[in-house]
């Protein structure tokens, strides 16, 4: 809808980008590089999106670091496994644009820009043993980037979620990550710990945030430092409000900035990438099935981007199986009465950590993915669950938000986060479960934990399970009984990590209209598009990998150079 006030002033550029999280700074970055004048216009005073909040990983097959750690992978197997996972929603063109240009897209930003990537042999695509699947290679995430080569502009960047970090400190993947859940049991991760927390109080002093950057924060600094260097125009608090058209192209669009309304000439073309509709609540009403829903993401998304094409005469595809990539988060009670929110990616993976529905029964293999785990969840007709455990493994590995040894318990216990029973059946009462219900599922449980077994739903199974899970318990590094009292328990509930559903569009990121022709002059990335794995998650990075690929594919197609 356009904005009532008066037009204050018009200028131009070649490409007007809606947006700042991985999709819409990879296309400002490589339209600028490529000699176009390129604004930014983030709708939030900070910029950087879900991206800053999220893990950084992108799922890129055959990117130019798998040779360094010994992966063989092809077109082909790639092609393959996003046929089995998006099914009947495969969309063989964008498909293959996506797995053609995303080696290219992160050889380019390597070479060009301070983007730089680490690979993992080891993190899993989400289902290994299916067609084309890989246990490891495919996944790439952000390296860690020192924040005080951003200037003043740290401060305007995106933290990240204030839950998934340990006193403030982003802990990043891999060795780090590792060294923080053994930091009780190991003298040199205790010293690393201790290093990082030291290193995080001297920036909190001196910057007012911690400056070394890890996971999305550090791909979301990496790509806002990126666009400071080549001079792409950055604008925050600047929404759009309205698209310009001629003749049935796009000419811009009217930015709302600094109280005026700005009306931008873009002669490439304009980009939309607003990060989806998680946070526009009268379209996840008539998307989602479930009425309760609780999204990490930042509040700005609301849907402008899908509301602004859609107003152009573009399509919006909302026909997806799932509308959104789902997972369960808890709710973490703040000191001034809010909540924050919890993703669960790892718990659910541990020996001695099962899932039960409100009912007491178990439902999932709680080791799968986080989106499939939902899933699951929707099969019972519930929104919500309880991840339960013992004392041994809740100090081992903590839960949720909850942090392990030698960190204390009393403050989640005494806010409700954190249920606590000295048996099944306190445990239940204090949750409301069926006592006998949730004691006839751990009963069940322990008889085959005992031997690292799960006859039921086959926990630590597949290498993503176990990619999770802890190496020192064997047979089965993601079984374990749950015998040692007390007994703790954390609700989750029905989460997204974006929106599949979305603006319809082609292999060069170009926005298509009712009959499935290109608007000139719009294109769309990110979560503003809609997602090429047809409902389903395949793997660590499947939206960020396709984020930066279309954006870079945009960028190429409105600079001649596609």
């Amino acid at each position: 809808m356009a904005d009532a006030s008066p037009i204050a002033n018009e200028l131009a550029c070649d490409v007007l980008v809606a947006g700042s999280g991985a999709g819409g700074l990879a296309a400002a970055v490589a339209a600028r590089k490529s000699g176009l004048e390129v604004i930014v216009a983030e709708k939030e005073p900070l910029f950087g999106g879900t991206t800053a909040r999220s893990g950084g990983w992108l799922w890129i097959p055959n990117h130019p670091m798998q040779a360094q750690i010994g992966i063989r992978d092809s077109l082909e197997e790639a092609s393959t496994y996003l046929l089995h996972e998006a099914g009947e929603r495969y969309d063989p063109e964008r498909v293959n644009a996506f797995l053609t240009a995303g080696p290219r897209m992160v050889e380019w930003f390597q070479r060009e820009t301070a983007v730089k990537f680490d690979a993992s042999a080891t993190f899993s695509d989400y289902h290994p043993d299916a067609p084309g699947g890989k246990a490891g290679g495919r996944s790439i995430v952000a390296s860690a980037f020192d924040g005080r080569e951003l200037g003043p502009l740290l401060g305007k960047l995106r933290p990240p979620l204030p839950e998934l970090t340990v006193f403030g400190v982003m802990i990043g993947s891999g060795v780090e990550l590792t060294h923080f859940m053994r930091w009780s049991k190991s003298p040199a991760s205790a010293l690393f710990v201790a290093r990082r927390l030291l290193g995080h109080g001297v920036a909190m002093l001196v910057h007012g945030r911690g400056v070394r950057l890890t996971n999305g924060n550090a791909l979301a600094g990496r790509l806002l430092k990126s666009a400071l260097d080549c001079g792409v125009q950055l604008w925050n608090s600047s929404p759009l409000t309205e698209l310009l058209r001629e003749g049935g192209r796009v000419t811009g669009a009217i930015v709302q900035r600094e109280g005026r309304a700005t009306r931008v000439i873009a002669r490439k073309g304009v980009v939309l990438a607003c990060g989806g509709f998680p946070q526009d609540e009268a379209r996840r009403k008539r998307l989602f099935a479930h009425a309760s829903h609780h999204s990490p993401a930042p509040p700005g998304n609301t849907g402008d981007g899908l509301r602004l094409a859609e107003a152009a005469g573009a399509r919006l595809d909302e026909s997806l199986p799932n509308a959104a990539a789902w997972v369960p988060v808890s709710r973490v009670p703040r000191g001034d009465g809010s909540f924050g929110l919890f993703p669960h990616f790892i718990d659910r993976a541990k020996p001695g950590v099962i899932a039960v529905t409100p009912k007491g029964a178990r439902f999932v293999n709680e080791g799968n993915s986080y989106h499939d785990f939902i899933q699951a969840l929707f099969a019972q007709g519930q929104t919500t669950a309880w991840l339960v455990t013992d004392h041994r493994a809740i100090r081992a590995y903590g839960l949720g938000f909850v942090k392990p040894r030698p960190l204390p318990l009393g403050a989640h216990l005494k806010s409700g986060y954190l249920k606590k029973g000295d048996t099944f059946e306190q445990l239940a009462a204090a949750c409301g479960i069926d006592p006998p219900a949730l004691k006839h599922t751990l009963d069940a449980w322990n008889r085959h934990a005992r031997s690292g077994t799960d006859p039921d739903f086959g926990k630590g199974g597949t290498a993503y399970n176990r990619f999770y899970g802890d190496p020192e318990i064997q047979p089965n590094p993601c079984v374990a009984p749950i015998v040692q009292a007390p007994f703790y328990a954390v609700q989750v509930h029905v989460g997204d990590l974006g929106t599949y559903a979305g603006i319809a569009t082609n292999a060069n990121a170009q926005v298509l209209d009712a009959h499935k022709r290109p608007i000139p002059g719009l294109y769309a990335a990110g979560n503003d598009a809609l997602s090429i794995m047809g409902g389903n998650y395949p793997g660590p990075g499947i939206t960020l990998g396709p984020a930066m690929t279309f954006g870079w594919i945009a960028a190429r197609h409105m600079a001649g150079a596609a």
